[in-house]
């Protein structure tokens, strides 16, 4: 073959890379990969909820052999904690990871793919989400804000709370000023105490300068990492607010839909994969902090007596009928959370529940 000739198809071939750069269009390889930005609404390294953000990432780029990379932007870096939902909505960023009951204000139905005042387990929720239909809630409520949602973690049975004075009667919560968020503080605000909103870094001062006389925050692992102990030496547990907590990753619903379907299953799985870790995470990191506590550190353990539960119970239903009136969606979800509710209960009797009190009884 001829120089001339050769030096033509140089020609050609340059042109053609120059046309291929100047319209944007990237190599076959670069194609096949994704970049993606995660903001979330916890601090950096924040122990169970933050860390899972971190390990679910991790997750899908290992799972995609470095296909899909997510950056992950703790609360603060790129939007703030409660704007993260609105990030991944507008398409400022591609997901995030979070817990749905935040969103509240958006929509009241969001409480019930978090938890809810005495709702369900962890197993209970999650059986509900992937075969009671749950997952089609949830999607129908998500799309509205243009979001396809996954659960990604759960802490769990979460504590009743942290006070400064023992919680005998239903008295004794008149007045009373505790952190506690969402549904359950408005649950203990129709028993007589004083709900107060603070985020986690806000609380233990708020404790030592007798701003507040009490708070709930997640469960031993997290709360004695706080130091709330110091303060505060009654525990009460379990906690009736939150029967467990599901955490969320929402990606948004145009990056959903533009991933191929391999992508797509690497997403589910991974979210899967890291509900199963952060579950045994917190239930094992719970179980040695609770003895930490009752044995280095002198706290008392309480329950909360049956006279204020049967008060909880009675008052609890009637916020969450209230709420299933919001929307015709709401009261869909609430009739479906009913029903599996009932079911679960009939069947743990004599499951989880019989066995446990056979094993703790003899």
């Amino acid at each position: 073959m001829s120089g001339k000739v050769n030096r033509r198809k140089l020609l050609v071939g340059a042109g053609s890379a120059g046309l291929i750069a100047s319209s944007g269009v990237a190599p076959a390889y670069a194609q096949n990969k994704r970049r993606l930005k995660m903001v979330t609404t916890w601090p950096k390294n924040f122990p169970g909820v933050g860390t899972a953000a971190e390990s679910v990432a991790k997750r899908v780029e290992a799972m995609s052999e470095g296909e899909l990379k997510i950056k992950v932007f703790a609360a603060g870096e790129l939007v703030g904690a409660f704007e993260a939902l609105d990030a991944v909505s507008t398409g400022s960023a591609d997901l995030y990871h979070g817990a749905d009951y935040y969103w509240q204000g958006k929509d009241p139905a969001y409480n019930f793919f978090t938890t809810w005042p005495m709702g369900m387990t962890a197993t209970e929720f999650y059986s509900w989400i992937e075969f009671g239909g749950g997952q089609a809630f949830w999607d129908e409520l998500a799309s509205k804000f243009k979001v396809k949602p996954f659960v990604c973690g759960d802490t769990g049975t979460q504590s009743g709370g942290w006070f400064t004075k023992k919680i005998e009667t239903l008295d004794d919560l008149k007045g009373l000023r505790m952190r506690m968020p969402g549904l359950g503080g408005e649950v203990i605000r129709r028993l007589g105490a004083l709900p107060v909103v603070l985020s986690g870094g806000e609380i233990f001062q708020s404790l030592q300068s007798g701003a507040i006389d009490a708070t709930e925050w997640i469960g031993p692992w997290n709360d004695q990492a706080f130091g709330f102990y110091q303060i505060a030496k009654y525990f009460y547990a379990p906690g009736f607010h939150e029967p467990n907590a599901a955490l969320t990753l929402g990606i948004n619903l145009d990056v959903w839909e533009s991933l191929k379907p391999a992508h797509q299953e690497y997403i589910r799985v991974a979210c899967q994969a890291e509900t199963q870790r952060v579950r045994t995470q917190y239930f094992y990191n719970n179980a040695v902090a609770f003895q930490t506590l009752i044995n280095k550190h002198g706290v008392e353990v309480n329950n909360f007596s049956p006279k204020i539960m049967d008060a909880v119970k009675k008052i609890s239903a009637d916020v969450l009928n209230e709420l299933s009136q919001t929307s015709e969606l709401a009261g869909r979800i609430y009739k479906s959370v009913q029903e599996h509710s009932e079911l679960f209960n009939k069947w743990s009797l004599h499951a989880d529940e019989g066995y446990m009190r056979m094993r703790r009884d003899g």
